[in-house]
């Protein structure tokens, strides 16, 4: 009996055993692969995403034009300027940006004064890139438009201007007039070539210390001069009014001593007999006892 319960085990052991077997899927083995492409098409797609970013999606700063390169066309685009803000752009082309706010440099030059003397000058200019001409600029200058012609041109016109003047002449008298001669004659010089100049101004002035002193001496003894010519004049001045008013005094007298007579002079002491006879004081009126007839007036009673 238990042969044959333990016989059915068996051949159901043998049945199981004699199945069919299904091949192992191998899906676990190709894992990793697939997960590597993914990675490396995910990269690419990112760096092409970044590219095209950067590219084809421009944002122009505030106080900034921009200026498009075409590689496939006529190269820098002149009779277009890109203003602020999100500019669209082909992958192909490049857009370059241009600051065109004011800015402002200080420039420090030794030039010869009119005598032939050295003298270090130290001076400032404001200038800035013509808003609507920074396609011609980048076309024919470029973006070191600072250092290759305002500077140039700059140290040129200061050196030209002051070579024109005596140093007195630049440490006192005539420095804002150099100063203006200065920025006129850059400012010229600058604007074919689209660029601004708003200001020159000359902040300082460096003299040999022999001229210096010479000069502070100078310019003492010209204010002592002035100050003490100021004063004659005013006294001659004054004088002249009290000669004025003397001789005016004098033809006024001349004139009323020609016009004054006897009848005038009667009718006056007439006049202020009334006015006395009017007058609530006490007093004692002889008609006729003065001289030429007028009345004699005693003192009060």
């Amino acid at each position: 009996m238990e042969n044959q319960g333990q016989r059915p085990l068996k051949n159901l052991s043998d049945a199981l055993g004699n199945m069919p077997r299904r091949p192992r899927s191998n899906s676990n083995a190709n894992f990793p692969g697939n997960l590597v492409k993914w990675l490396v098409l995910f990269v690419f797609i990112m760096v092409i995403f970044s590219i095209l970013t950067s590219t084809v999606f421009v944002t122009i700063p505030p106080g900034h034009k921009g200026v498009l390169f075409e590689r496939l066309g006529d190269g820098v685009v002149t009779d277009k300027v890109y203003g602020e803000g999100f500019q669209v752009v082909a992958p192909w082309n490049t857009m370059e940006m241009y600051n065109v706010r004011f800015t402002d440099k200080l420039e420090s030059m030794d030039v010869l004064s009119k005598n032939g003397l050295s003298i270090t000058i130290e001076l400032s200019y404001r200038y800035n890139p013509s808003p609507e001409e920074v396609g011609f600029l980048h076309k024919r200058i470029g973006k070191d438009y600072a250092t290759g012609i305002i500077q140039p041109e700059i140290r040129s016109a200061t050196r030209e201007v002051i070579g024109k003047y005596l140093p007195e002449e630049l440490y006192s008298t005539k420095r804002e007039a150099i100063q203006d001669e200065i920025f006129t004659t850059t400012k010229e010089s600058l604007k074919p070539k689209h660029i601004n100049l708003d200001a020159v101004l000359i902040r300082s002035v460096v003299l040999p210390p022999t001229l210096k002193e010479a000069i502070e001496q100078k310019l003492k003894e010209e204010q002592i001069a002035f100050q003490y010519e100021f004063k004659l004049d005013k006294e001659r001045k004054e004088a002249e009014i009290k000669i004025i008013e003397a001789q005016a005094k004098a033809d006024a007298n001349k004139i009323l001593n020609a016009s004054l007579t006897d009848k005038i002079l009667q009718d006056k002491g007439i006049e202020a007999t009334l006015e006395l006879s009017q007058s609530p004081n006490a007093k004692v009126v002889i008609v006729g006892g003065g001289d030429a007839g007028l009345p004699l007036i005693l003192g009060n009673q």
